[in-house]
C-alpha cells in the first residue's frame, strides 16, 4: 500500500512506503515437504521475496501415509499428527525469515495450507480435513496465522478444491490470450483463463500427476520420486494397461470435480493392475502410469475448445522432463512452458497463493470462484488465529 503525500501541521509529509508481506506455507499430496514463501503484495505484480522448502522426516510422511490409508486410526493419533505438522509448519516459517531481514513484526499473516489427509467432497456429509494446529503455528511463531481454507468453501456447497484458480486469474490472466494454468503436484490440476475477460474461469483436477508416480517407484525402488522421469523414459507404456486405467468414470466426470489421495492410490493402481492382468516390468507400469497423466490432462484440455492456449507449468512435476516432452507430444497444437517465463517459480507457485489467501481473508475479501468448486457463492475463506 503507498500512502500518498499528506499535509500535516502546515508542512507536506513524504511517500511512506507500507509493505505488506505475507507468508504461505504448502504441503501437498506428495506429503515430502513444506514449502515457505514470503510475498510482498504491495504492489503488482506481487514480490517473491524469499523461499525455504523444510522437509518432513521420513518417519512422519510415513506416519501420514498410513494416516490416509488406515481404515481405522485412534484420534489419539490423528491429534499427534496434528501437532506435528503443525511444528514442521513453524519451523519453516523460522528458517525461512532468518534468510531475509524481516522479522516476525513486518509480517501481516500467515496463510497456512496445511495437510491434507481426508478430502471427501462427494460424501453424504462432505467433508475435508487438513492437519498442522494454526494454534501452535500462530504461538509458535508470533505472527497471526490463517487456516482451515477449504472447509468454508464445502459448507457453501463447493468441492472446496480446487482453491488456486482464483489466483492464478489474479496473478496470470490476458486480454491477449488464453491461458491453460497446469499444476503438476501430487494431483494434476488446471485453470483455464479465457482471453476473453468476460468469460467464466474453468478450473478443476485432472487426475493423477506425480502421486502414482512416487508412490509406484519407491514401492519398487525405495526413491521418493522418479528424477526427470528416468526411469518412467527407460521402457514404453502399455496401452492396454493405460485403456484400463482411463476406463475409471472420474476421467469421465464433468467439472466441477476435484479429487486426491483417498481416490487415486496404489490400491486403485493394484486394482487396475488386478483387472487388466498381464505380466508387466515395473518400469512399463511406471511408464504408462506417466502417459496416464499426460493422456487424462490431454482429454480435458481438449473439452476446453481453446485449440492455441498456451500452457504455463507450475509444481513439483514441472520438473520432470520426460513428463513434460510427453505432455508435449500430447498437446502439440499448444505452446508449453514454465511459469518462471512469466515472473512467478514454477515451484513456489501453490505457496505464493495461499500467502494471497491470508491477505484476501485478513482484509475481508472473498477469494473462491463458485464457478470452479461449484459453491453456492463466493466466500471469505479460513480461520484466524491471532498473534498475542
Amino acid at each position: 500500500m503507498i500512502h500518498e503525500d499528506c499535509e500535516l501541521s502546515g508542512q507536506r509529509r513524504p511517500k511512506i512506503q507500507v509493505r505488506r508481506v505475507y507468508i504461505g506455507l504448502m504441503s501437498g499430496t506428495s506429503m515430502d515437504a513444506v514449502d515457505a514463501a514470503l510475498v510482498d503484495f504491495s504492489n503488482y505484480p506481487p514480490q517473491l521475496i524469499a523461499t525455504h522448502k523444510t522437509y518432513l522426516s521420513d518417519a512422519l510422511r510415513a506416519d501420514l501415509n498410513t494416516l490416509c490409508h488406515a481404515h481405522a486410526f485412534t484420534i489419539t493419533q490423528l491429534a499427534e499428527l496434528d501437532v506435528k505438522v503443525a511444528y514442521a509448519f513453524s519451523e519453516a516459517v523460522e528458517a525461512l525469515l532468518k534468510k531475509t531481514p524481516f522479522t516476525k513484526n513486518d509480517i501481516l499473516a500467515i496463510g497456512s495450507h496445511g495437510q491434507t489427509v481426508f478430502h471427501y467432497p462427494q460424501h453424504r456429509y462432505p467433508f475435508t480435513i487438513q492437519i498442522g494446529d494454526p494454534n501452535l503455528i500462530a504461538e509458535n511463531t508470533g505472527i497471526t496465522t490463517i487456516a482451515d481454507f477449504r472447509r468454508r468453501d464445502i459448507a457453501a456447497g463447493g468441492q472446496g478444491a480446487p482453491l488456486t484458480p482464483a489466483f492464478h486469474n489474479f496473478i496470470f490472466r490476458n486480454p491477449k490470450e488464453d491461458r491453460i494454468v497446469l499444476n503438476l503436484g501430487g494431483i494434476a490440476n488446471l485453470t483455464y483463463l479465457p482471453a476473453n475477460t468476460n468469460a467464466p474461469v474453468i478450473g478443476f483436477d485432472t487426475g493423477p500427476a506425480n502421486l502414482l508416480l512416487d508412490k509406484w517407484i519407491y514401492r519398487h525402488r525405495k526413491q521418493w520420486f522418479d528424477p526427470e522421469g528416468q526411469w518412467a523414459a527407460s521402457a514404453l507404456f502399455d496401452k492396454g494397461l493405460l485403456a484400463q486405467c482411463l476406463s475409471d468414470p472420474y476421467f469421465l466426470l464433468k467439472p466441477p470435480k476435484s479429487t486426491g489421495y483417498d481416490y487415486f492410490n496404489l490400491a486403485w493402481l493394484d486394482k487396475q493392475l488386478q483387472q487388466y492382468n498381464k505380466s508387466l516390468t515395473p518400469a512399463i507400469v511406471q511408464a504408462t502410469l506417466c502417459e496416464l497423466t499426460t493422456t487424462s490432462i490431454a482429454m480435458a484440455i481438449e473439452q476446453l475448445n481453446s485449440v492455441h492456449s498456451i500452457i504455463l507449468l507450475c509444481g513439483g512435476g514441472s520438473k520432470n522432463t520426460y513428463l513434460k516432452k510427453r505432455l508435449e507430444n500430447r498437446c502439440q497444437s499448444h505452446r508449453v512452458q514454465l511459469c518462471d517465463d512469466f515472473g512467478v517459480p514454477a515451484e513456489w507457485m501453490e505457496a505464493m497463493a495461499f500467502a494471497w489467501f491470508a491477505k484476501q481473508t485478513l482484509g475481508g475479501k472473498t477469494s473462491t470462484l463458485p464457478e470452479v468448486t461449484g459453491a453456492r457463492k463466493p466466500t471469505v475463506l479460513g480461520g484466524i488465529y491471532l498473534k498475542d
